[in-house]
């Protein structure tokens, strides 16, 4: 490449909109799509390699460029790609981030550019019309095959429901809008299309692990999903504007892993389990695909009488791995344990976290239910 045409790229990278990849945010992007004018990262180039009737990708340091193709760069870039491909986002619409799975950041892709979904609303129907039904693989609770189950969305009932058989005339769970969470998990499911989707079950969490062999589908579930909750969070919030409402759409957990525990009266031996922070509510499992947690601790604020420590009580004992943490509420204290030390530190930096944020006015119902839970 002519010294001028790789001068000419790299000053490109300075403008605005061009320093981050145009599909997922991540910093420094090293790569470009000559055929749509947008700077990417490698990890997205590998995706738009695979869509090669719309996209065409070059390094922007290694690869040769003539001087045609850099003024096509020159022309667009980053943002006007996006006022152009992303002009009719629905709101609710999930945009990934770096750190997402390939299955979200693919079918963005793909949404964008093959499809041109945010350019053609009409083309959003099977995620925005507030109803959904069709068939997808859930999880046995029991036997942990998964077995072909038909599900169905409805905004007008605020519910997802799933059948145990295709004549079946009442549902096997129901699963309301207002307390439904939904976060792709494909290593934990082991698959790459793997979803799991929490909800409130006599205000104790329950989940399902569901996935389809289509990624589209899939995609098109968790945003319909996302869409359900939006609309329910808009009646149910009327002053609020969409920025406020967008994060409570779906979340992902704080922080997942094996710690061991101890029981109530610290004196039994400590047992490993799997361990999910989700919002203030810390769940325990068996087995990470376990249907409901064995027990859900409510993490509060400092100002409630919460804390966190780096260590357990000096006269503890029976804990095979050897860095402890001590979680403190104002009835009990509940003692951990860590394999490793950097695994310690990211579970203290995600309860402190928690614990220095100010409870809201509706946390304060959670808590007092697990206060006098039997």
């Amino acid at each position: 490449m002519a010294p001028e045409q790789r001068r000419a790229l790299l000053e490109l990278l300075q403008r605005p909109g061009n320093a981050h990849c145009a599909d997922c945010g991540a910093p420094d992007p090293d790569w470009a799509s000559y055929t749509l004018g947008v700077f990417i990262c490698l990890s997205c180039s590998g995706i738009h390699r695979n869509i090669p009737q719309v996209s065409k990708v070059k390094s922007v340091r290694l690869d040769a460029w003539d001087e045609a193709q850099v003024e096509f760069m020159a022309s667009h870039g980053n943002n006007a790609a996006r006022a152009t491909y992303e002009s009719r986002v629905p709101p609710f619409h999930y945009r990934p981030m770096s750190s997402d799975c390939h299955l979200l950041r693919e079918q963005w892709i793909r949404a964008k550019y093959e499809r041109q979904e945010f350019m053609n609303p009409e083309r959003q129907e099977p995620y925005s019309a507030g109803y959904r039904e069709g068939f997808l693989w859930k999880r046995g609770r029991d036997n942990g095959q998964f077995l072909s189950r038909k599900f169905v969305l409805t905004e007008r009932e605020g519910a997802l429901k799933y059948f145990n058989r295709n004549d079946a005339k009442e549902p096997k769970a129901v699963m309301k809008i207002e307390h439904l969470n939904a976060t792709f998990q494909p290593v934990k499911i082991g698959h790459p299309h793997g979803l799991q989707v929490t909800y409130l079950r006599d205000n104790s969490t329950r989940n399902i692990f569901i996935y389809h062999e289509d990624g589209k589908e899939m995609v098109h579930w968790f945003n319909a999903l996302r869409a359900a909750r939006f609309h329910y969070l808009q009646v149910a919030f009327p002053g609020a504007s969409d920025a406020d409402l967008v994060p409570k759409l779906t979340r992902k957990y704080l922080k997942e892993g094996y710690m061991e525990k101890t029981g109530p009266k610290q004196t039994e031996g400590f047992r490993k389990r799997w361990f999910t922070m989700d919002d203030r509510r810390l769940m325990y499992f068996k087995d990470p695909l376990d249907a409901f947690a064995r027990g859900e601790v409510f993490i509060g604020s400092r100002e409630s009488g919460y804390t966190v420590l780096d260590r357990l009580p000096p006269s503890t004992q029976g804990h095979r791995w050897p860095h402890g943490i001590t979680i403190v509420t104002p009835e009990r204290r509940f003692l951990l344990a860590c394999e490793t030390e950097p695994e310690q530190r990211a579970w203290l930096d995600a309860f402190r976290k928690v614990v220095e944020r100010p409870m809201r006015p509706q946390e304060y119902a959670v808590e007092a239910h697990f206060k006098h839970k039997p």
